[in-house]
């Protein structure tokens, strides 16, 4: 039985929004980059991190759309600090140029959301010839993760506050091939479900954050990554499933979340004091959640990891 007023252990629940899961709380001079910020949660995430105080860079592909998002916000909080870049996660020269610009900016970088993704999609390869998928929800991500690492250990151990690294996975991550990762099949379109192939790149996310939580550990530095699933809602993520699309759309809404619902938790890892020094979870309704077997899996993570390199290295 699904209780959205039922409150977790943090006080929250999934009803709770971004802006009651961040009540109170200053994020004055600290800097995030929000991914896929310009519609749905991303655009609600950035928001709620301005009005908290925090200076915002929405991360997007579609410039003109994350223009528009600014505006809107601008229009609510005149005085937010929020700037729009152009990323293409599903492009490494793109998400390669996003950071060395970053790099050289002079910002710092305490809080970075990896939000953005597509959900079901038809067999199609990235620019760089991988299944589109994990191309843009985890290698992309992984990428760019990696290349403003640096940035976040030197702006945690300047501002000395801790930073934190963010990935939005899913509740589809268990709905995946026997295998989990399909290492030696990532690009096999007489097999690909999209389904399967979208669970396969959410798990990704997460293992990706707890590998990633071990070694910022193992490395002694203030910097945190965990993952989180947004909840069930209505966005444009579902467009290239027509039939799931109509079904959300005109039966589903008393069981999705809202926007401002769905953005609760990933303001819950990146804000709240209650998430202070934990690493390595994985979050749902703003509570610590439950993962598959396979999310648990440290070699898998390992093994992820040492694949994710190899395809990312420029050669």
């Amino acid at each position: 039985m699904w209780y959205p007023w039922k409150k977790g252990p943090s006080g929250f629940s999934s009803s709770s929004t971004a802006e009651e899961v961040t009540q109170g709380i200053d994020a004055t001079g600290l800097t995030a980059i929000v991914t896929g910020a310009s519609s749905g949660i991303g655009t609600e995430t950035a928001r709620v991190l301005v009005m908290r105080g925090a200076h915002v860079i929405m991360a997007v592909r579609n410039v003109d759309s994350g223009r528009q998002a600014k505006e809107q916000i601008l229009k609510e909080i005149p005085n937010a600090k929020i700037e729009v870049m152009e990323l293409d996660l599903g492009s490494m020269a793109s998400v390669r140029k996003f950071a060395s610009e970053y790099n050289s900016s002079g910002l710092p970088l305490n809080i970075l959301i990896n939000n953005a993704g597509v959900m079901a999609s038809p067999f199609m390869l990235s620019q760089d010839g991988i299944e589109l998928q994990f191309a843009t929800n985890h290698i992309g991500h992984f990428l760019l993760t990696n290349l403003l690492l640096e940035k976040m250990k030197t702006t945690a151990h300047n501002c000395r506050k801790e930073g934190r690294i963010v990935n939005v996975s899913s509740e589809g991550h268990k709905l995946v091939y026997r295998e989990g990762i399909r290492f030696d099949k990532i690009n096999d379109e007489s097999s690909y479900y999209s389904f399967y192939a979208y669970g396969q790149s959410k798990l990704a996310n997460i293992l990706h954050a707890s590998e990633l939580a071990r070694r910022l550990k193992e490395e002694g530095v203030n910097v945190t990554a965990n993952s989180l699933h947004p909840g069930a809602i209505y966005t444009n993520l579902i467009r290239h499933q027509k039939l799931l699309d109509g079904l959300a759309k005109w039966l589903g809404k008393p069981f999705l979340k809202t926007i401002p619902q769905g953005a609760a938790t990933s303001c819950y890892v990146a804000l709240n004091t209650q998430a202070e020094g934990v690493s390595g979870q994985y979050f749902s309704d703003s509570n610590i959640g439950k993962t598959s077997d396979l999310a648990k899996d440290a070699e898998l993570a390992k093994k992820l990891w040492d694949f994710s390199l190899s395809l990312t290295d420029p050669k």
